[in-house]
């Protein structure tokens, strides 16, 4: 899973009023289409998927959630935690790893269960091709992924661990008081909002912000036993007391911007 910077875009085409018709689109192999709505600002063309936006849906981590393994993994309680992370592309993936690490450095024991595997350097010889090149937090020397420690993210506080269970991070986060879109990887906190990037020309790029899907996840969805955001496997999910578009306000504004998403909540 990757993630790119929203930001990295030019800025120099006056604010548009938002086109008030409602934009569709089709599913992968032509499934009914889904109604996206449309709000234009500055050099980027903001679609949200309306359908999922104003649904119930809620995370069932610690009440149900079955897991993103090829079996139900419910016991494990590993939410979609089980593969770790990806960070961004390019500079803003570089930077996205160095502001996990910062806020990782700041994690207690008794915040984190792995604290001391976060902390210590693994035992290799550097030429060997064969070694584990884990080391710290992240997954590779090239620190494009958190680390996976016992089959899962090094962050994921594991059933029974005294300091809560759950991502260090958020724990963390929420008793620093602060938004978890600060402490974890984007990835982490948009799911299960995906952002796809499209460049229309020169001065312009497309910003369509959905539900992950099946397809989303690439090999690894066609054998997860359950897909919390689709209704044919996962409408246990669709049972919140409140529409996403309230429940997940905090990733939409980090998302767009607070101008985007009242004036998203205006449409809606």
């Amino acid at each position: 899973m990757t993630a790119t910077d929203p930001d990295d875009t030019l800025d120099h085409r006056p604010d548009e009023r938002p086109d008030e018709r409602p934009e569709t689109d089709h599913d992968r192999g032509g499934a009914p289409s889904r109604e996206f709505i449309e709000i234009v600002r500055s050099d980027t063309v903001w679609r949200f998927e309306r359908d999922f936006l104003e649904s119930n849906w809620t995370c069932l981590f610690g009440r149900g959630c079955k897991g993103i393994l090829d079996h139900d993994a419910t016991e494990l309680n590993q939410g979609c935690c089980s593969l770790g992370a990806h960070f961004g592309d390019g500079p803003a993936g570089v930077a996205e790893a160095m502001n996990v690490a910062a806020y990782a450095a700041m994690l207690t024991p008794e915040q984190f269960q792995f604290h001391a595997a976060a902390n210590s350097q693994p035992d290799r010889e550097p030429d060997d091709p064969d070694a584990d090149a884990a080391t710290g937090i992240f997954g590779n020397e090239e620190r494009t992924h958190t680390r996976l420690v016992d089959g899962a993210c090094i962050f994921l506080n594991r059933p029974g661990f005294a300091g809560g269970e759950g991502c260090a991070l958020h724990i963390a986060a929420v008793e620093f008081d602060e938004s978890p879109t600060e402490w974890k990887p984007s990835v982490c906190w948009q799911l299960p909002l995906r952002i796809d990037w499209q460049e229309l020309d020169a001065d312009t790029e497309q910003a369509t912000v959905r539900r992950w899907t099946r397809a989303d996840w690439g090999d690894h969805g066609r054998t997860m036993a359950w897909c919390c955001t689709e209704r044919a496997d996962g409408a246990e999910a669709y049972c919140g007391d409140e529409q996403v578009i309230d429940s997940m306000s905090d990733p939409l504004r980090a998302l767009a911007g607070d101008e985007v998403y009242v004036e998203l909540r205006r449409r809606l």
